[in-house]
């Protein structure tokens, strides 16, 4: 399985085959990632929790799909604005643990500023 240092190295190396570089501004790239989200939005938008159970059994490769082109601008875009993701990942979750203690925020999902 490939860590994700090869996945960010693929995807800067199809992006940069493609000489797309050219149209990633930070401003650009991040339109890009939340459209992605909101195409996977979609997929569950307007359904109940019983609707959203059946949809993802007869639609999960598109459902998987549009989260990999989230995933795919998350590690371009970390790449370009040299965030390493893995000691990002770990710092801000760190800081999570901080903010949401087990103690207080377990079954709740109140925010950390009302715990």
């Amino acid at each position: 399985m490939a860590n994700l240092s090869d996945l960010q190295k693929k995807v800067v190396a199809f992006r940069d085959a493609r000489d797309w570089k050219q149209f990633h501004n930070p401003k650009d790239v991040s339109l890009s990632l939340a459209l992605e989200a909101a195409e996977l939005m979609e997929h569950f938008q307007w359904k109940s929790p019983g609707e959203i159970k059946k949809h993802l059994k007869a639609k999960n490769r598109e459902v998987s799909e549009e989260l990999m082109d989230v995933l795919y601008w998350v590690l371009l875009f970390a790449h370009d604005l040299g965030i390493n993701i893995q000691d990002e990942f770990e710092r801000k979750m760190a800081q999570n643990e901080k903010k949401y203690p087990v103690s207080k925020a377990k079954g709740r999902y109140t925010k950390y500023s009302e715990l």
